[in-house]
């Protein structure tokens, strides 16, 4: 259940209102390329426009090494001016004098935007100093920022010290997919997990073991699994420092954990490798497995059809290439197709079923690929404990 205050339960008529927003976008040549995580932020921002309140906007954007002109925010504050009807403003900086003026500035139903959070060290360390700063531009705190909400910063925890603290819609909407649905799911619960590692998803693995009905297996990760089980695996990507983690999980998930049964293998990891199915076992050597094959695809299939809910996170190949995208997008489909409440946990999965073109038959697509991973592992978020209780 969400136990926490809800930005509908703030007063924000005439005051000045702090959103931390998750506008980790990619650009290209100056530009906005994808604005998926902006348009979610909206409706929150809209309800705040809407309810007389100045909103001031703050985020991260990528991984800057101090101040990089390649990595502000203004080409953002540009482009959410041409989504939403009212001024848009934005700040040199997200603390210190250009914030602080700029904020001073800002009337009801406007907005303004602060440059990027991570141009301070002071951010990703929590530093009470730089949280004291932002809170003091505003009144309220609004946390809408799920893609940041497993990171203990000072724009997604510390300000939340200082400011009465609510979460925003994208917010509530991801906790109650993610951590509702999964608590209490319609079954059969099926749970796929694919992508490069086993390292990234033992924990999420050992969290479903107890709550998922089937756990399907595939991408990169499985190979891990095979080499746990015994079989030579080529030059497949293969996590040795995990490979007696994988045969305990295996001992422990007994037939609830299912690997593929076939696999696409490839003599170079290229577009246009030459490539060979072969049924599970000793894999070449010069020959590396990028997806998973048509009977593994027939056999989850199935079991997919017959769930209640799907989670599903990492994909099952190397998507990328158009040769090895064929077991990731007939698992889109399955999903799409099975009627299942279908929830989707970020990152990489979110571009396969966009490429697939099913996003609209999915029931829930996360906007936070780390930050769903820890939900799935049943970790608790620092961005969302920091929140006003209700």
């Amino acid at each position: 259940m969400f136990n926490k205050k809800m930005v509908t339960d703030l007063d924000v008529k005439g005051k000045k209102v702090l959103v931390r927003v998750d506008f980790n976008v990619p650009l290209a040549d100056g530009k906005v390329a994808d604005d998926a995580r902006i348009r979610a932020s909206l409706p929150t921002i809209q309800y705040l426009l809407d309810h007389g309140a100045a909103v001031i906007l703050c985020s991260h954007l990528g991984r800057p090494k101090g101040v990089d002109p390649a990595f502000s925010l203004k080409p953002v504050a540009q482009y959410l001016g041409t989504l939403i009807d009212a001024p848009v403003t934005f700040a040199e900086d997200c603390v210190g004098e250009p914030a602080a003026h700029a904020a001073a500035a800002l009337q009801p139903g406007q907005v303004l935007v602060l440059e990027n959070t991570r141009f301070h060290d002071a951010e990703k360390k929590n530093d009470p100093e730089m949280a004291k700063q932002l809170a003091s531009l505003a009144d309220l705190y609004v946390n809408d920022a799920f893609g940041s909400a497993h990171r203990a910063h000072a724009s997604t925890a510390g300000v939340a010290d200082y400011l009465p603290a609510a979460a925003g819609f994208l917010l509530e909407k991801e906790i109650k997919y993610l951590g509702n649905t999964i608590a209490d799911p319609e079954r059969p619960f099926v749970t796929i997990l694919g992508g490069a590692k086993v390292s990234d998803k033992i924990g999420v693995i050992e969290n479903l073991l107890g709550k998922s009905d089937c756990i399907l297996i595939g991408g990169g990760m499985a190979n891990t699994f095979f080499k746990a089980q015994g079989f030579a695996m080529g030059d497949s990507l293969v996590e040795e420092d995990v490979v007696d983690v994988a045969k305990a999980l295996l001992e422990k998930a007994g037939d609830k954990l299912l690997l593929p049964v076939d696999m696409v293998i490839a003599d170079a990891f290229s577009a246009d490798a030459t490539t060979r199915t072969i049924e599970v076992g000793d894999v070449p050597d010069g020959w590396r497995v990028l997806d998973i094959g048509s009977r593994t695809v027939e056999r989850f299939s199935k079991v997919i059809a017959s769930a209640g809910t799907v989670v599903w996170n990492g994909p099952m190949g190397v998507f990328e290439f158009e040769a090895f995208a064929k077991g990731t997008f007939a698992i889109a489909r399955a999903v799409a197709e099975s009627g299942a409440t279908s929830i989707i946990g970020g990152g990489d999965s979110i571009s396969a079923i966009n490429k697939s073109g099913l996003e609209d038959k999915i029931t829930h697509i996360s906007t936070g690929g780390g930050a769903s991973l820890e939900m799935l592992e049943g970790k608790v978020l620092p961005g969302l404990a920091a929140l006003d209780d209700l």
